[in-house]
This record gives C-alpha cells, sequence and structure tokens, in this order.
C-alpha cells in the first residue's frame, strides 16, 4: 500500500501545477470533514490566537487552511520528482542577495510551518543545503522521503539525533534550513507567548547560531492561488543574535512568526498541536 501511494504521488508530478491545486483543494475540503480531531485541533488553536476575531472568521480561515495543507501535500510531487527546470520556473526568490552577500559563509535559515516550506528544494538546487527529518516507522516511506529530499545533494538530519552534524554542515558552509516553532515538549524549551498564548518554544535557534558562529536569516514561502506558482522572501540576516538572553531570544522568533501569520494566516500550519505543554498547573487545551 506504501508503495502504491508513492507510486500515485509520484504520478500527479505530471500534472500541471493549476490540476494539481484544484485537487489538493478538493482534497482538503474533504479533509475538513473528514478528519474531526485535525479540525477541532485547528479551531483550538485559532480562538487561542485570534480571540478578538469572530468565530465566522476562524472557521473560514480553518477551512481555507485544510484546503491549502492538502495543496502542499499533493504538490510534494513537484519538488520531489520535478524537473529544475520546473521548480525554477514555479518559484519565485526574493531577497537573494542576502545569501550572496553571505561570501560562502553557512547560516541557520529560520523557517516557520507555512504550508510552502517544502519549496526550499528551490535553493537546494543552487545551494549547499541541510535540514532535519523525523524518523518514518515505515521503512518505504522513511527512504522514499529521504531520498528524495536529498536529491539536490546537501544534508539530511534525524531528529532523533544531536545537532552537532548540523553544525559541522553551517561551519563547512551549509545552509541549515531550521524548523524550531514546534511543540516539542519541555526538553529544550523555554515558555514565551505566541498571540498572547504561554507557548513552549525551542532554544534551538539561538543555540545553533552561537556554536556554528553563523547568522540567522528568516526564509518564508507564500504558495499563491491556483496555478501562480510559489515566492520564496528570504530576510536579512538578523542582528545582535542570539542576545544571550534565551528567553528573549525565543520571543523574537516568535515575535517574528506573529507577524507573518497575520500577513496569510490560511497559510500557518494550524493542525499541529502548539499549545500541547502547558506551564505547570495549568488546564491542557486538547
Amino acid at each position: 500500500m506504501t508503495r502504491l501511494g508513492i507510486f500515485f504521488l509520484w504520478a500527479l508530478h505530471f500534472l500541471p501545477l493549476g490540476a494539481l491545486a484544484a485537487f489538493g483543494s478538493a482534497i482538503g475540503r474533504l479533509a475538513y470533514w473528514l478528519v474531526p480531531e485535525r479540525r477541532l485541533v485547528a479551531r483550538i488553536n485559532l480562538a487561542k490566537c485570534f480571540p478578538q476575531r469572530s468565530e465566522a472568521e476562524r472557521e473560514r480561515i480553518a477551512r481555507e487552511h485544510f484546503r491549502w495543507f492538502c495543496r502542499s501535500v499533493v504538490e510534494r510531487s513537484i519538488w520531489w520528482w520535478g524537473s529544475r527546470e520546473r521548480i525554477r520556473r514555479l518559484v519565485r526568490v526574493e531577497g537573494e542577495e542576502h545569501l550572496a552577500a553571505l561570501g560562502g559563509k553557512g547560516a541557520v535559515l529560520l523557517a516557520p510551518h507555512f504550508v510552502g516550506l517544502d519549496a526550499v528544494m528551490r535553493l537546494a538546487m543552487q545551494y549547499p543545503l541541510a535540514s532535519t527529518y523525523s524518523h518514518q516507522k515505515n521503512r518505504v516511506l522513511d527512504r522514499m522521503i529521504y531520498e528524495r529530499r536529498t536529491r539536490f545533494g546537501g544534508g539530511l538530519f534525524s531528529r532523533q539525533e544531536t545537532l552537532r552534524p548540523a553544525i559541522r554542515s553551517i561551519r563547512k558552509g551549509s545552509y541549515y534550513y531550521y524548523l524550531p516553532d514546534m511543540d516539542f515538549g519541555r526538553k529544550g524549551t523555554v515558555f514565551v507567548p505566541f498571540f498572547g498564548v504561554q507557548a513552549a518554544t525551542a532554544v534551538g535557534l539561538g543555540y545553533i547560531s552561537r556554536l556554528a558562529r553563523a547568522p540567522v536569516l528568516p526564509v518564508v514561502t507564500r504558495m499563491l492561488p491556483g496555478g501562480e506558482g510559489y515566492v520564496m522572501r528570504i530576510y536579512p540576516p538578523w542582528s545582535d543574535y542570539p542576545s544571550g538572553d534565551e528567553v528573549a531570544d525565543a520571543r523574537r522568533m516568535m515575535a517574528f512568526i506573529e507577524e507573518r501569520v497575520l500577513e496569510m494566516p490560511e497559510q500557518y500550519f494550524w493542525l499541529h498541536k502548539r499549545f500541547k505543554t502547558r506551564p505547570e498547573g495549568e488546564a491542557r487545551f486538547y
């Protein structure tokens, strides 16, 4: 069944982006009703982060998020099997001059969990790129994901391992595509507000930047409607980071993500239990 699913996803990459977008959006409409657990998670997250918005507005965001999310899954077929020419054509990169200004020095690319984050394959074609992934229990799926995400070279390190391989790769000149804005439990985290709600937030961004002696550049990708493609924006390197204050650094990261979420709330990853870990004595949300 796994091989059949991979074959189906591979076959999809022959379709034009507009057809993939329509197909993914249709799946998203169905998923909204067929996956009640994640629908509830999205509703809770949105209610916690946007209490000032009406219930109807939050419901609209949740429905649209399901469509964008399922689109992103379907369109991975392009990133994993599409040609270099097609990927270059689909992704417009803004701010690439910030990478050029590094002069070959490694850096940490802060990548918040927006649905278009897999478009980083556009950078992997051109630059030494490293990232992390979570091992899958299914061996066939695990091997396929590893092979597809390293198809243009670069490094891919297991999230279950230490950060040492990533730090070594940065020191050698790689860009480390780092996605730290999820709830990984209490270990290596501090509580800082995310839209006013205390959220367990990883301190790894500052830790990696300090040990690798590398700057942090945020990278955010927006999916465009239909077959219009993607826009990847590379922001300037952060100054005075890390500051030496883990809490202040984590808050700075989350404040930046809040600003980007307000620009496109439908494309942030609301299906994740972002507030699963609570401060001592506080009731669970989910």
